[in-house]
């Protein structure tokens, strides 16, 4: 099963892009901060209320891919093997924090792992488990996906800077030959592919962006472009509904990387282009602090955000059995799902969120 085809717990990623904030530069962008706060809270609400249009408003996986691709060509100006070392030291720990709990659940409720128990080491390909916690870890297509991109970067770096332009429009070519040409095998190595080449060009895009060739494309091709990808994309899901069950773009990898393509190009395009950097937001002590914490905890948020939805059920099952709760709290709704969600999400944040300042090498602390 690929990214593009989860529901319920979907689909840094990321997206939100939790990758994006691992070996994050220490020069904040505070338009691109922003963004990466808006993606994870999209795909927490996403899994919580599983909207079919969220991803036509905000695809945040391709806001995710597309500012990972920014850091990680930005990081290449250093030797390609210690910038892959850093990018793996800083996701591996906290991935394994949480995968820790996480298998540990699984074999106590009876599960028997085989030999790909191995990618719950290094996830080079979907790991293994028990369809009683599949809601909680199949959401890491999303690290497997980011950690190829990484690992394929200085390639795809030296490529991409041998024609920017034409590299980056044929970066769609991937993901129609897998639709239309060769449909990719039903494994691991066809949910990979299939991932890679829907995100293909939003990673790329970073590198457009950091490279400087955003900069210097006319408005009008720009737009015309990025319009004709929206409409294509758009048009696809709408038009093959019936075949898959819905429009969702998670479910359509082809309308999805044409939709992400369009709509992550006018964001970072418009950066370029109209000077936006979100300065002010430091006005606003609140939200700015939530954006800094979000950014910091982006993989920690990502990992834990689904087992936290999954706990939020029960609990509230409980307070069913306290009168005045069932009186007074909306219980039966999913916004005070989310709301528990989001509240056992930052219990997980204070108790596990260091790990992300040990794996990068900073002194631990409960809140950036």
């Amino acid at each position: 099963m690929t990214g593009a085809h989860r529901k319920g717990a979907v689909r840094r990623a990321p997206a939100a892009h939790p990758g994006s904030a691992v070996g994050a530069a220490p020069e904040r962008d505070r338009y691109f901060d922003t963004l990466r706060a808006l993606a994870l809270v999209r795909v927490v609400a996403y899994h919580a209320f599983c909207w079919p249009w969220a991803g036509l408003v905000f695809p945040s996986m391709g806001v995710m891919f597309g500012l990972a691709g920014t850091l990680m060509a930005k990081s290449l100006g250093r030797p390609a093997p210690a910038v892959i070392r850093s990018r793996l030291r800083r996701l591996l720990p906290p991935f394994w924090c949480w995968g820790a709990v996480v298998v540990g659940a699984m074999l106590v409720r009876g599960w028997m792992p085989g030999w790909q128990i191995v990618f719950w080491v290094v996830p080079l390909g979907d790991p293994p488990g028990s369809a009683w916690g599949e809601q909680v870890w199949e959401i890491l297509w999303y690290l497997r996906t980011y950690l190829w991109f990484v690992l394929l970067s200085p390639l795809l770096l030296r490529v991409f800077r041998l024609a920017p332009v034409p590299v980056l429009l044929l970066s769609l070519a991937p993901v129609v030959v897998l639709r239309f040409v060769w449909q990719p095998p039903e494994n691991r190595f066809g949910a990979g592919l299939l991932d890679l080449a829907t995100y293909l060009f939003c990673w790329l895009l970073g590198f457009a962006h950091r490279d400087g060739v955003l900069r210097r494309l006319k408005p009008a091709g720009v737009l015309a472009l990025s319009v004709a990808a929206l409409a294509y994309g758009g048009w696809y899901a709408f038009a093959h509904r019936a075949e898959y069950g819905t429009y969702d773009l998670d479910d359509i990898p082809l309308a999805q990387a044409f939709w992400s393509a369009g709509f992550v190009t006018l964001l970072m395009y418009a950066k370029e282009r109209l000077g936006i950097g979100f300065t002010r937001l430091a006005r606003f002590r609140r939200p700015d602090r939530l954006v800094t914490v979000l950014n910091a905890r982006a993989v920690t948020v990502y990992l834990w955000h689904e087992l936290a939805l999954v706990l939020a059920v029960p609990l509230i099952d409980r307070l069913w059995e306290v009168p005045a709760f069932e009186a007074y709290l909306p219980l039966d709704s999913q916004w005070f799902l989310l709301g528990v969600g989001w509240a056992l999400i930052a219990v997980f944040v204070l108790l596990f969120g260091w790990v992300e300042d040990v794996a990068a090498r900073k002194r631990p602390r409960l809140l950036p």
